[in-house]
């Protein structure tokens, strides 16, 4: 059987394991990047929305070629459609910026790995790995073909359902209540009361999540939901067909591509290094509890996760103590507003739909100059005696 050798090896080549061969690729480690999937970037599982400071933090410049709308806001709808508009003619709102287009977008990055200096090998599988003598011999499956690649640090950025915390064996299953299931379409002749403003609907049409309409340009947009299997004896198919038909903005669109899959919403995982390995993005919950947004946190754990194993290997010292320099980082810079976010999630999802119709029309009634999360936490607390008891001690 071939074997290759490598300082570092990063499995899964999305946001996280990019950024993370990147960032370790610099000043000579010798860095492999593997995919399983012959096109990167697709399937996407995500509304595809990024924010100009959260790009800005990692250090990634913008490019028209994989921006495929600039954003002006966002409208929130409540079940009986009370809607609460927030843009620059309204208040500031400061996270999503940019729709990108994930397909372009993927490859983007792995061509920054490229350049930092990554070997990468796409429809790549890695079929099992194990540790010995200070190292991970990790088998692997291309084109028909078996090999092997010996590695003294692995990075596991292989998604939800990653397998490579697994073969360490860290703790990587979610609860079912903190996995939400996803469903969404790109759908043509979309019609929204303006392309500019992503949209999101709250309530029973996706009982613990919400749904969304993500505008790409012209009349195209990303129509999808999340919703937890706990709260509904439906699938997440089935409210989005109901979403869909009942939507306004879908009454005459229809679907051009359509992509599932599972979000972790529970917060990042307590243990996400090993000896001889770290696991970032998806694979380390990595996702943000409330929105479900986990592109740039990724972005941002593989950064650190390149840069610590850079070090690691530098010094000559792959110890789980070594390597929890990067889990550090990582609680430092997520676990705080991860933690308020759970706890706000948990307290919306109590909530029912004429509860969020009052929400809706007593924010109507405030004076906002800036929205994100933390600010609409916020104004709960400051218009719901309910969301008082529950969240006044958090912002």
């Amino acid at each position: 059987m071939e074997s290759i050798e490598t300082d570092v090896l990063v499995i899964g080549a999305g946001p996280g394991g990019s950024s993370a061969a990147k960032h370790a690729a610099k000043n000579g480690v010798d860095v492999t990047l593997i995919d399983k999937k012959s096109e990167l970037g697709a399937p996407k599982r995500c509304g595809e929305g990024v924010s100009k400071d959260g790009l800005k933090s990692v250090g990634i410049e913008l490019n028209s070629k994989w921006i495929t709308k600039e954003l002006n806001g966002a409208r929130l709808i409540s079940p009986d459609g009370t809607d609460v508009w927030m843009g620059n003619n309204h208040v500031k709102f400061s996270e999503a910026d940019y729709i990108i287009e994930r397909k372009i977008f993927d490859k983007y990055l792995a061509m920054d790995a490229s350049r930092a200096g990554a070997n990468i090998l796409i429809k790549t599988l890695a079929s099992d790995m194990k540790r010995e003598n200070n190292n991970y011999i990790v088998n692997c499956k291309s084109m028909g073909q078996d090999f092997n690649i010996k590695s003294k640090i692995v990075i596991g950025a292989d998604g939800i359902e990653s397998r490579v915390g697994r073969w360490a064996n860290l703790k990587t299953n979610f609860k079912p209540e903190n996995v939400a299931s996803g469903v969404q379409f790109e759908m043509i002749g979309v019609e929204m009361e303006d392309p500019n403003c992503i949209e999101f609907y709250f309530g029973s049409v996706a009982p613990g999540g919400y749904a969304w309409v993500f505008p790409k340009g012209d009349d195209v947009a990303n129509v999808g939901l999340g919703i937890v299997s706990k709260f509904t004896d439906k699938s997440a198919y089935q409210h989005l067909q109901e979403f869909i038909a009942k939507c306004y903005a879908t009454q005459n669109a229809n679907p051009i591509e359509i992509n599932t899959g599972g979000i972790p919403v529970g917060g990042m995982l307590k243990r996400i290094v090993s000896d001889n390995l770290m696991i970032v993005g998806d694979a380390a919950g990595q996702v943000n509890p409330l929105t479900g947004g986990g592109i740039i946190s990724a972005l941002k754990a593989g950064k650190y996760a390149g840069e610590v194993a850079k070090a690691a290997v530098k010094d000559g010292n792959y110890s789980k103590k070594r390597l929890e320099e990067y889990e550090k980082k990582c609680k430092t810079d997520f676990n705080p507003i991860f933690k308020k976010y759970l706890k706000s999630r948990n307290y919306i999802r109590s909530l029912s739909d004429n509860d969020i119709d009052s929400i809706f029309k007593a924010i109507q009634t405030q004076e906002i100059e800036n929205i994100n999360p933390s600010e609409i936490i916020k104004l709960l607390i400051k218009i719901s005696p309910k969301a008082v008891l529950k969240l006044g001690n958090l912002f």
